[in-house]
């Protein structure tokens, strides 16, 4: 059996009602990204950017799972170990649609750790309506488990080694234009693996796409996941 490895971006989760990351003008949420997406931000106004992260964090759990996270989530229960799904989203939501073999890159709204001892706190279990929740353990600060501008995201090693073994690797809903995920695909296709694309529009990184299907996630990925497993 193949080894698939899956990469997605916001649009998968635009489709379930998730804002994408940010505008053309480099707003999120009418805040400026260096504000709320760096440690400069957060060293400077830490109330502003937990209030920012609350905000999305509620927003990710109004919204549901959608067709292409269900159909990813099917796609894993039939190939199991040949199957892994690294993603660009922080929303929890291909983990809430049931999928387990998961690579949260950019972290995940739904946990914080202490800035002083780095013990991690589900956000479920916080109270929020602090400005600034702390740690259980030790008292000090919690800050967003999330990846910002100028730290390196996670399970790098690991997605390396998926990238240099994978047969098929599939892109969904990336722009190819953030990096280090938009260079995944390049990766991929120098170790020698089939490489297909499902986007809205045509990534940035069109070069290393074999088979592209442009269009919604929810309407072409159910299909071609059953095109897929039914070949199994």
């Amino acid at each position: 059996m193949k080894k698939y490895v899956v990469l997605t971006g916001a649009g998968i989760s635009a489709e379930s009602g998730i804002k994408t990351f940010r505008d053309s003008g480099g707003l999120w949420e009418n805040h400026d990204v260096q504000q709320v997406a760096s440690p400069e931000g957060f060293q400077k106004d830490p109330k502003l950017v937990w209030q920012f992260y609350k905000d999305r964090f509620a927003q990710s759990l109004s919204v549901q799972p959608n067709a292409a996270h269900l159909a990813l989530k099917k796609m894993e229960d039939k190939l199991q170990d040949n199957f892994h799904l690294i993603t660009q989203n922080v929303d929890g939501l291909h983990s809430r649609a049931g999928s387990k073999r998961v690579l949260e890159l950019h972290g995940s709204l739904s946990t914080a750790f202490c800035t002083v001892c780095r013990a991690s706190h589900p956000l479920i279990e916080l109270d929020l309506s602090c400005e600034i929740p702390s740690c259980k353990k030790c008292g000090n600060m919690l800050r967003p488990d999330i990846v910002w501008f100028g730290e390196i995201p996670y399970f790098l090693y690991e997605i390396e080694q998926l990238l240099k073994d994978c047969e098929v690797f599939i892109v969904i809903g990336t722009s190819g234009s953030v990096y280090p995920a938009a260079g995944f695909v390049m990766t991929a296709k120098l170790f020698g693996a089939h490489t297909i694309a499902v986007n809205l529009s045509r990534p940035d990184n069109l070069g290393f796409i074999d088979e592209m299907h442009q269009g919604h996630c929810t309407e072409l990925l159910p299909p071609l996941v059953e095109s897929m497993i039914g070949s199994l």
